[in-house]
C-alpha cells in the first residue's frame, strides 16, 4: 500500500467510519480495489502519480467499467487530497456510500488530479 492508502486505511478499518465495513487490496475480477465497501457496493481508489502516465485513464476507465457492471461505483480521489485534507476525504467517501449517494455528482468526487510538479 502506498502512503496514502495507509492514512486512509486507518480511518476505514475497523468499521471506524459509520460502521461501514471496508476491505483493502480487495481482489474483483483480474483487479485489486483499495479499498472496498459490500454493503454500500462502493470501491475508493486513491490515485497518485501512476495515473498521470500515458495509458493509465484509459486504464482506470476500463476498470471502472469492469465493476460497474457488478453494480460497484468507484470514487477516485487523488492521493494528495487524503494527504492533505483528510476530512474532505471522508466527507467525499461518506457522501458516496449514501445509498443514494452518486460519487460522480458529488462535488469533491471529481476534484482534477494536479498536473505532474503541481500541489493540489
Amino acid at each position: 500500500m502506498t502512503l496514502p492508502e495507509v492514512v486512509l486505511w486507518q480511518v476505514l478499518r475497523g468499521r471506524a467510519l459509520e460502521g461501514l465495513k471496508f476491505r483493502r487490496q480487495h481482489a474483483f475480477g483480474p483487479y485489486i480495489l483499495d479499498f472496498y465497501c459490500a454493503k454500500a457496493r462502493l470501491a475508493v481508489e486513491v490515485d497518485g502519480a501512476f495515473h498521470y502516465e500515458a495509458g493509465a485513464p484509459e486504464y482506470d476507465a476500463e476498470r471502472d467499467a469492469y465493476v460497474a457492471r457488478y453494480g460497484i461505483r468507484t470514487l477516485r480521489l487523488p492521493a494528495q487530497l487524503v494527504l492533505k485534507d483528510m476530512s474532505v476525504a471522508v466527507d467525499t467517501i461518506l457522501a458516496a456510500a449514501d445509498a443514494g449517494g452518486d460519487p460522480l455528482h458529488h462535488r469533491y468526487a471529481m476534484v482534477p488530479l494536479p498536473r505532474e510538479g503541481e500541489e493540489l
